[in-house]
């Protein structure tokens, strides 16, 4: 039995939302109303996400987890700046600036490296598992309220992942490069991000990127919180 601490990290304003994060546990999180409120939802979400890995090892790194205690390490409010970097409302032409924690200076190490790679198996394993037996009908269906059908949240998921690889000058694949078909274009950016991991080992490379600082740590935690996130989504929406 191990007591462990859990380092979280509270991002304001996601779409309206608070969203804490697990620091040390890529693709832990919650969304809350507000930061409260998401603080309560990461005790459940943390044991979930406790039950998933070892579902998918039962000799994960965290199956010995039964007690722990939250430390709140940083907070970060949202905004959004327009081309000349300045913090103006949120609209058709701004970008939005997203939580960089102090965490994410920090270079992963190999044992990061080598948990982010099994996380990042077992993300996608849920994705196709998600879409499994469904039919074009059901992947090309348009739900009311919805921007994308199924389809296309899969294409947004490679898309999205493929942007994080550009943040940090880790692919030379051009948008409009990458392969139409949604699956196919998974494989490839997934490739791209299994072959920069371990180039990340002790990095210390932080980039500014359009207005927004950029690590292999916060890559590393907001691909898997994306497709994680993603994977509740799709599931939600063959469902219905």
């Amino acid at each position: 039995m191990t007591e462990h601490l859990l380092r979280i990290g509270v991002e304001n304003g996601v779409e309206g939302r608070s969203l804490v994060w697990a620091l040390d546990h890529p693709g832990c999180f919650a969304y809350g109303a507000d930061s409260a409120q998401a603080v309560v939802n990461i005790l459940p979400a943390f044991l979930k996400y406790i039950e998933w890995a070892n579902r998918h090892s039962p000799e994960c790194w965290l199956n010995e987890i039964t007690d722990f205690d939250i430390r709140f390490t940083d907070t970060w409010e949202v905004y959004h700046i327009n081309d000349r970097y300045e913090s103006v409302a949120a609209g058709p032409n701004t970008r939005t600036v997203n939580a960089w924690f102090r965490d994410d200076w920090r270079p992963l190490t190999e044992e990061d490296v080598h948990r982010a790679g099994l996380l990042l198996q077992w993300a996608r394993a849920d994705l196709l598992e998600a879409v499994q037996g469904a039919s074009d009908a059901e992947l090309d269906a348009q739900h009311p309220g919805e921007r994308w059908s199924v389809r296309g949240i899969l294409k947004h998921v490679a898309g999205a992942e493929w942007w994080y690889l550009t943040r940090l000058g880790q692919t030379t694949l051009r948008r409009e490069e990458l392969p139409e078909d949604a699956f196919a274009r998974l494989q490839v950016v997934r490739q791209a991000l299994l072959q920069a991991l371990p180039g990340w080992v002790g990095c210390t490379t932080v980039l500014g990127v359009d207005g927004e600082f950029w690590s292999p740590r916060k890559l590393v935690r907001r691909a898997l919180w994306h497709e994680l996130d993603h994977v509740g989504h799709i599931c939600r929406l063959l469902i219905a």
